[in-house]
């Protein structure tokens, strides 16, 4: 027997079953026995499982060993083998138990039909003992899979792959136990959910004679232990797209018979065996997809027949040796260019071999990959992450035989070219992630292979409408999402008769659908489209698609009431989501009425005017996802949830009117959640914290805006130990906050605001020892002093200490959070100085101080070299309310950057991503504007604003305050500013809100302050301001109150006539004299007035009531 050919040892095992003993009725087998009538009756009850089958041959009366499909033995006579793979067959219930009647099978195949994803009997198959080949792959059967198939121990080939299965009781190693003649085996997305990480183990100890081994997807982890060496015969090994970690085995390069091995997208390490690439019988390696290793291609000896080679993503050494580009045996390519020499890529032109080439870059790499364009023979072309910089490359139309074509993530722009229509072979065609334009060309749809079109992300316009009415027949997978298509859902797009997923998801399609033709033979397992404005009825139709497992009709226009009895009937259904719609759904009275429990695993009802836990989903084991928030359910979360769903993923019960939790648990056994969302409901009593398993998955946690009232003392060791988010806000909590809240090292966001929580701030949240970002305490009874020692891995990018008790200094060590974007630490009981040293902060965006003790002047920086990037990225400063005083530098204000910049990044807000959870944080502040305190509950990156208010500030205003064309909130009130203000101030475009009341600034009203169209409220009462009140654009909408308190002022708002006199440039009328100056002049008339009573008593008079009039004007100003 050859070394290159180990699986004819297990052809040579099946062929005499084929030969002497196995007949079939597909050709002339001259059996002398006819088939057994007890075999014949349970193939025609089989027959009847099935919906509409195409088993002609398969009539009652005639000899069932000339069925097509069925084999017999021709001698006995009964039926040996059964064959009915891909014929398209769709199972009426389960798989009928009358095929376990057929004890003599040898071989039974059904792969590639519908069994909806039922589930495999769990009793039956342990009668089949003869078997020596299963094939059960691509039928949708769901669930465990049954004890009965471990005892088949006579199988030489197990094929459970490409379904829904599971493995937990039995375990992976109890199925496999007894199956020493195993010679191929696959399990390809199974999910072992039970022996996950000795599966190894199991198979060197009962398999010893594979061959043959498929484990993709199957959620392996852990090494690959060294009993493994003990399966030489191994040929093929797939354990891709698992967790599996440690380093590739050496003792791979000693499996002689090796001849594919693909490893992709795990978690190996170090070295790759560069021995493996020396295997005489290697034809396929894949080892992408595994950052963390290392792989040195070793020279190629001539007459290696390595056929593809797959090393993206990998540490790969850019030591290429040359005798890469020689190997004639090569006909797919597949590598990252990131880092690599230009000749080096160019070099591939020299494989003139190949037929699959996939490349991928880093997003920044302009490529040079015209000679591309000289591979004539080329079938398979992926390029991923170039930037092209323009239209789709010329060179790709000289690839005439291209059936594969993915240019996906590669800056390209411009419309699709008509040449495409030219592929004529193309069967996929993805243009996904780039800026392509117009409309989609008509001839996309014409091409006669196309199976699967994918234009998703890009910026393509038009309608549907021009979809011709006959597309390809082969078509089975359309991806338009994320582009700006409008107009109706043509009806073809769901007559298509191979169409098995279409998304259309977020566009601007509207109109309402139309009822699907024959939905019952329809094939279509995949339809989004969701985030668009369809509206009107969703016909029911879409609920009589049997093979439908994912719909999504979420964040539409969609109205009128749903039947959620409808649903249920969906046998296949896996995900439903039609939230976000003007929809009533409508659920089942009375008990339990369903003939089928629902399977579902992801339901969305959010918005669904709901008023109660639908009834059916006590009974939806299977569970994963669940959003029933914005909803009007009100009344006991049921303690059942956490019993029934306790396998579940996420649950979103938020913005409901639950009032209490049933038994007020204080834990909750849920052990594989990592999402739950109670928050804005009515709860009240003790906060239920989940007791997850651990797993690989952050947790999310958020029970904000309720009454909650207490939560378990010692709370931080009883969350889950990767909980990332954990939102307690708005509640009525209390105590202190424990010190084991530390020991959750991915916490990443901490919000304990608008509580009664009191005590010191726990030392370790902010001393850079965890990987928290937000710490958010606001509005508590917390006091003491902020920790000094905070270290240099501080990666908190928010802190708001808002309205506490803190008292001491701001430490200068919170230099060391260099990310930090907002500070918030105003209404508390700080002092010191104004903290300058915060200003060499990169990221500083909002820094609020306001209401504490803080004093002294701010430092002039100018001609200070050792500073740069000082407050650069400051967008909003509050000092309001402290004891500042001295004047503002205007060297100072020219370095706030950020307040100078027309930046066009409108709509973007303030906050980052919770790490690893698709939920964004926004920041909030609460500052005064427009005369009010305003709490910002989003802060949008283009906001700027300035409070200085309620300081002893003096002096001039800075006139570099001048140049924030982006500001649009300046308040200086409150202090003792002087002089003129500056003209300069008409530069600020897009101010808002300017006040500048209670201070001693003289002067006109600048006139060019009337181009400041953007100007909603203005007060600049009670100064020393003179002359005519500007006139025109925002300021004839400005009323008295603007003005009052400034004797000099006239104008229409102030109902006062301005008389020639006033209309005098101040060059040429003297200014009104400061207080001080008119008390002098009144004290010296009262002297002369009263000194007819003598000179004594009529100084003392004048003195008194001058200082009479001194502090009666000061009062007036403070109050």
């Amino acid at each position: 027997m050859s070394s290159r050919h180990p699986q004819l040892h297990l052809i040579l095992l099946l062929l005499p079953y084929y030969c002497s003993t196995h007949t079939t009725a597909n050709g002339g087998n001259g059996t002398t026995t006819q088939c057994i009538p007890d075999h014949s009756s349970s193939l025609l009850q089989l027959k009847h499982s099935f919906l509409n089958p195409n088993l002609s041959s398969w009539q009652q009366g005639s000899d069932c060993c000339h069925w097509e499909g069925v084999g017999c033995d021709r001698d006995s006579g009964q039926v040996i083998t059964l064959d009915l793979s891909y014929r398209k067959l769709q199972s009426i219930s389960d798989l009928s138990l009358t095929l376990f009647n057929l004890t003599s099978l040898r071989n039974l195949n059904l792969s590639g039909n519908d069994f909806g994803l039922t589930n495999l009997p769990r009793f039956g198959f342990e009668r089949l003992i003869e078997l020596l080949s299963l094939d059960l792959s691509n039928t949708r059967f769901f669930g465990q899979i049954p004890i009965g198939i471990a005892h088949l121990e006579n199988l030489l080939t197990l094929d459970l792959s490409n379904n829904d299965l599971y493995l937990r009781e039995p375990s992976f190693q109890t199925l496999i136990a007894n199956m020493s003649n195993l010679r191929s085996l696959n399990l390809d997305t199974v999910q072992i959910l039970s022996g996950a990480s000795t599966w190894s183990v199991a198979l060197a100890d009962s398999v010893p004679l594979l061959q043959d081994l498929g484990l993709f997807q199957c959620s392996l982890s852990g090494p690959i232990h060294h009993s493994f060496s003990q399966l030489h015969f191994l040929a093929t090994i797939n354990l891709a797209a698992n967790v599996i970690s440690g380093q590739v085995p050496s003792f791979f390069a000693e499996f002689s018979f090796l001849s594919h091995l693909d490893l992709f997208h795990n978690n190996f390490e170090g070295q790759f065996p560069t021995k493996i690439f020396q295997l005489g019988n290697l034809t396929y390696l894949e080892v992408s997809y595994n950052p963390s290793l290392s792989v040195q291609l070793p020279d190629f000896p001539p007459g290696n027949i390595l056929e593809s080679l797959d090393v993206r993503e990998t540490n790969l050494s850019i030591a290429i040796p040359d005798s890469l580009f020689h190997l004639n045996s090569l006909k797919a390519l597949r590598l990252s260019t990131t880092g690599f020499p230009k000749h080096l890529i160019t070099a591939i032109a020299n494989l003139t071999s190949l037929e699959s080439l996939w490349l991928s870059g880093s997003g920044i790499e302009k490529p040079m990959l015209s000679w591309i364009g000289r591979f004539k023979n080329l079938t398979d072309l992926l390029l991923i992450d170039y930037d092209f910089y323009g239209p789709i490359p010329w060179w790709i139309r000289n690839c005439t035989n291209l059936m594969f074509l993915e240019l996906s993530a590669c800056n390209l722009s411009g419309a699709i070219p008509s040449w495409i229509g030219n592929f004529t072979k193309l069967s996929f065609l993805d243009l996904s992630n780039n800026r392509l334009t117009g409309k989609i060309p008509t001839i996309l749809f014409n091409l006669p292979s196309l199976e699967e079109l994918q234009l998703s992300s890009n910026e393509l316009y038009g309608t549907l409408e021009d979809i011709p009415d006959h597309l390809s027949t082969f078509m089975e997978h359309i991806d338009l999402s994320n582009n700006n298509l409008a107009g109706k859902i043509p009806k073809v797009l769901f007559t298509l008769p191979s169409l098995e997923a279409l998304i259309l998801s977020s566009n601007e399609l509207c109109g309402t659908l139309e009822d699907i033709p024959d939905p019952i033979s329809s094939f279509q397992y995949f339809i989004d489209l969701s985030n668009n404005n369809l509206a009107g009825h969703i016909p029911k139709s879409l609920f009589d698609l049997t093979r439908l497992q994912y719909l999504f009709l979420d964040s539409n226009q969609f109205e009128g009431t749903v039947d959620l009895s409808l649903l249920w009937k969906m046998k296949a259904l896996d995900t439903l989501r039609i939230s976000n719609n003007m929809l009533s759904v409508i659920d089942v009275g009375g008990g339990y009425p369903f003939t089928f429990i629902p399977r579902i695993r992801e339901l969305g009802l959010a918005h669904c005017n709901l008023t109660k836990i639908p009834i059916a989903l006590r009974y939806a084991n299977e569970l994963s996802f669940l959003d029933l928030s914005n909803n009007r359910i009100a009344g006991v979360i049921p303690s059942w949830i956490w019993v029934k769903w306790k396998d579940i993923i996420s649950l979103d019960l938020s913005n409901n009117i639950f009032t209490s939790l049933e038994n007020s648990p204080s834990v909750v056994h849920m052990h594989n959640l990592y999402y739950l969302n109670l928050s804005s409901n009515k709860l009240h009593g003790t906060v239920p914290i989940p007791l997850a398993a651990k797993f690989e998955a952050v947790v999310f946690l958020d029970y904000s805006n309720n009454s909650f009232s207490s939560i378990m003392p010692d709370f931080g060791r009883y969350l889950p130990n990767n909980t990332l988010y954990l939102d307690l806000s708005r509640n009525k909590l209390s105590g202190h906050i424990p010190r084991s809240i530390c020991i959750q090292q991915d916490l990443d966001l901490l919000d304990l605001s608008y509580n009664n929580f009191s005590s010191v701030v726990p030392s370790c949240l902010m001393q850079g020892s965890s990987g928290l970002s937000t710490l958010k305490l606001r509005e508590n009874h917390f006091h003491g002093m902020l920790p000094e020692n905070i270290g240099e891995g501080c990666m908190l990018q928010t802190i708001d200490l808002n309205n506490n008790q803190i008292e001491g200094k701001i430490p200068t060590s919170l230099s060391n959070c260099q990310g930090l974007e907002l500070l918030d630490v105003g209404n508390n009981q700080i002092v010191g100085s104004f903290p300058s040293w915060l200003g060499v902060l990169p990221h500083l965006r909002v820094l609020v101080l306001r209401s504490n003790q803080l004093s002294g002047t701010i430092r002039d920086i100018k001609g200070d070299h050792t500073i740069n990037n000082y407050f650069a990225s400051l967008q909003i400063l509050d000092l309001a309310s402290n004891n500042f005083s001295g004047n503002l530098p205007n060297g100072w204000f020219n370095e706030l950057k950020a307040m100078m910049e027309n930046v066009s990044d409108e709509g973007q807000v303030l906050g980052h991503d919770a790490n690893s959870i698709s939920r964004f944080y926004q920041d909030t502040v609460t500052i005064t504007f427009k005369g009010f305190d305003l709490s910002f509950t989003k802060i949008l990156r283009t906001f700027k604003a300035i409070d200085l208010s309620n300081n002893s500030f003096d002096g001039p205003l800075p006139e570099s305050i001048g140049r924030f064309v982006s500001l649009h909130g300046l308040n200086a009130s409150y202090n003792n500013f002087t002089g003129q203000i500056p003209y300069q101030y008409s530069n600020l475009s897009q101010l808002e809100s300017l006040d500048l009341s209670w201070n001693q600034i003289t002067g006109e009203i600048p006139q060019e302050l009337t181009s400041l169209t953007s100007l909603e409220w203005l007060n600049l009462s009670y100064n020393n301001l003179y002359g005519r009140i500007p006139q025109g654009n925002q300021f004839s909408t400005f009323s008295d109150s603007s003005f009052e308190g400034n004797l000099g002022l006239c104008g229409v708002q102030l109902s006062k006539h301005c008389d020639n006199q006033s209309s005098i440039a101040p060059s040429e009328v003297a200014p009104p004299e400061s207080d001080s100056l008119w008390q002098d002049k009144l004290g010296v008339i009262l002297l002369f007035a009263f000194v007819g009573l003598g000179f004594g008593v009529g100084f003392a008079l004048s003195f008194l009531l001058r200082l009479y009039c001194r502090m009666e004007g000061w009062v007036c100003k403070q109050s």
